[in-house]
């Protein structure tokens, strides 16, 4: 079973908890899934079946749109609802409500906008010398982070709802919307942190094409929600093979090129001319060829 699925992840569940479910579902063992979501939060989670594990890599650093619900006041040690209060801004609801009234948003948001640094929560699956951060956080061990490079694309206010904001931010993979929410708080004088959130997409799949686990459960052929597993890789330039030239790129082999083919550092579709994926490959400027590193046997 081969196929790109892309699911509506419910809230409490781990992203490993829908790559299970599905496993059942499907009853196959090689799956797995672009772009971890907490457990609280829900929206697309892109899962692979098959052979489409192995473009896994073409996908995980997608762009993401989250919408936020971020609420002012309080923050907590996971920068979430399900955290502990560990500071707040000492205001009663009805000023913190003032005080979002008179915000000059878009010069805020204007701050957070392009490339930032930011610093990775404790509370993330981000590892340090080989742990993840969240099991030194529940051991109550801190550790020196380093902020990293993120890109803000659209950051916006959507709604207004008495001390809470929702947010809609567009933004490149690893970036931490728990960080961001606390960071505005801080920014504009008011702890903050995140209650809800929603991702409505991820790179070129968004809510209107995924699936609920219940609904999977529910058909009798869940393969009918199933992503030709080309679509993970269509944003590739393409090349396509001359007949004599697909079996031998199934065992590895290179194939020549014109001296005047466009040198190119990106990965290339390797295509027979009926529009089968046979290899993902990478031109080889010595040797004048494309060498298949990815072969989709």
């Amino acid at each position: 079973m081969d196929g790109i699925l892309i699911t509506d992840k419910p809230e409490g569940w781990t992203s490993h908890d829908v790559v299970a479910k599905v496993r059942r579902i499907f009853k196959t063992k090689r799956v797995g899934h672009t772009g971890t979501l907490d457990p609280f939060a829900t929206g697309v989670l892109v899962v692979l079946l098959g052979k489409a594990t192995r473009l896994a890599q073409f996908l995980d650093k997608d762009e993401k749109e989250y919408e936020a619900f971020v609420r002012f006041g309080v923050e907590t040690d996971t920068g979430d609802r399900t955290g502990v209060r560990t500071a707040d801004c000492g205001l009663r609801n009805e000023d913190i409500e003032d005080r979002l009234r008179n915000i000059n948003w878009p010069l805020v948001l204007e701050k957070f906008t392009g490339e930032i640094e930011q610093t990775p929560p404790m509370y993330s699956a981000k590892k340090v010398e080989g742990r993840k951060l969240y099991e030194l956080a529940r051991q109550g061990v801190a550790v020196t982070r380093q902020p990293v490079k993120i890109f803000v694309r659209e950051l916006e206010i959507v709604g207004a709802e008495g001390s809470a904001a929702r947010i809609r931010v567009v933004c490149s993979a690893g970036t931490y919307i728990r960080t961001l929410s606390e960071d505005i708080g801080r920014e504009v004088g008011l702890a903050a942190h995140l209650e809800e959130l929603r991702r409505t997409r991820a790179g070129r799949f968004g809510l209107s094409e995924s699936v609920k686990i219940d609904e999977l459960e529910e058909v009798n052929d869940p393969s009918i929600f199933l992503r030709d597993i080309r679509s993970a890789v269509e944003h590739l330039p393409k090349f396509i093979l001359a007949q004599e030239r697909i079996e031998r790129t199934r065992s590895g082999l290179s194939t020549r090129v014109q001296d005047d083919f466009p040198q190119t550092h990106d990965p290339l579709r390797m295509m027979d001319e009926s529009g089968e994926l046979i290899a993902i490959g990478y031109f080889d400027s010595e040797g004048q060829a494309i060498q298949p590193k990815i072969v989709l046997v």
